[in-house]
């Protein structure tokens, strides 16, 4: 498994969402290796965050709201896909979050 060190934007990631949204569940899944990037990029991530923050709001204010914990990542990724859940929402769903769509081509670097 590789460290904290070797894998930073992850790590931070990581770091940011358990401390703004205090989640039931939290998923980060670095999918660059599907893309046409060097290996060992961070550039392509998938979330998936569960917590009592989501209540009461709309899907697009709870990726507004993960996006702006994660705005400096941003600048240096290409790709987040938010799946943001209350833990209502995640109990009576199969706790499962469909595949990500296969890289369409090009290369970022």
């Amino acid at each position: 498994m590789a460290s904290e060190a070797e894998r930073p934007v992850q790590a931070g990631i990581t770091r940011k969402l358990t401390e703004h949204f205090q989640p039931h569940h939290l998923d980060i899944v670095n999918e660059s290796f599907m893309h046409k990037v060097p290996k060992g990029s961070e550039l392509h991530f998938r979330v998936v965050v569960v917590s009592d923050k989501f209540q009461d709001k709309p899907v697009i204010q709870r990726h507004r709201m993960v996006n702006e914990v994660l705005q400096e990542e941003l600048k240096n990724i290409i790709a987040l896909s938010i799946s943001a859940k209350t833990p209502d929402q995640w109990q009576d769903s199969d706790q499962k979050v469909g595949k990500s769509p296969a890289c369409r081509g090009g290369a970022f670097l």
